[in-house]
């Protein structure tokens, strides 16, 4: 895909790995709309990524319907259109056990890591199909496959969005959308409390993430690889 005037939606876009995978898209020529919980947080990411080409960005709550689609009206305003949708946005409860964890936590994640997904989904899909086509990346992690204990919120979620993804794929493909879905390991963010630090260098970073997106991007129209698991090379030994 040319990105050059092609345009992306990424949610959760305002650090991690939803922010490197804007700076990757800006950086190729694409308009690229972000949106995040905190409207500052939103600010200052559309302020920092400003000098790398066309960025807007408005807070939006994916767990919300009518934001969903608010977000996705407006970034088709701004830019005619809609090209790229990465469904980035995710949350997670960890460290608690399935009696620990409450009802409101538990539903917190599940309406966001799929409900968010969904209504993205839904409400981008026709303004991709009266537009010739589109690349849809729904952003997973190796825990939709990998059950952990204190772990069991977010191992549903993901486990129930890469099920989505490969219904998801296989409805849209004839329209001309792609749909892939990622899934990386650990990643060095502050997803779930974590810290950015330089002795958990050997983590996956945000970038290596946003250049899967790049590679996807690039395959031959013909080809489609629908789900990627990306790991870090070499983890500790133990």
């Amino acid at each position: 895909m040319n990105l050059a005037g092609k345009t992306a939606l990424i949610t959760g876009g305002t650090k991690g790995i939803g922010y490197g995978i804007a700076e990757a898209l800006l950086d190729s020529g694409a308009n690229v709309f972000i949106c995040g919980r905190d409207e500052t947080g939103v600010g200052d990411a559309v302020g920092r990524l400003s000098g790398k080409g066309n960025v807007a960005g408005r807070a939006c709550d994916v767990r919300s319907e009518s934001q969903v689609k608010e977000l996705i009206d407006e970034c088709e305003r701004k830019f005619g259109g809609l090209n790229i949708l990465v469904n980035n946005a995710g949350v997670g409860v960890f460290g608690k056990t399935v009696d620990e964890i409450t009802p409101e936590e538990f539903q917190m994640v599940v309406e966001t890591n799929i409900n968010g997904t969904f209504y993205a989904c839904h409400y981008s899909i026709p303004i991709m199909r009266n537009g010739g086509g589109g690349y849809i990346f729904n952003i997973s992690s190796l825990a939709g496959q990998n059950a952990h204990p204190r772990m069991a919120a977010y191992n549903a979620s993901k486990f129930g969005l890469n099920g989505f993804s490969e219904a998801l794929m296989q409805e849209v493909r004839h329209d001309g959308i792609k749909v892939s879905y990622i899934c990386p390991g650990s990643v060095n963010t502050e997803f779930g409390g974590d810290t950015i630090s330089e002795e958990k260098s050997w983590q996956l970073q945000p970038a290596d993430v946003a250049r899967t997106v790049m590679d996807l991007l690039a395959f031959p129209e013909n080809a489609l690889p629908s789900k990627v698991e990306l790991r870090p090379s070499k983890p500790p030994v133990k």
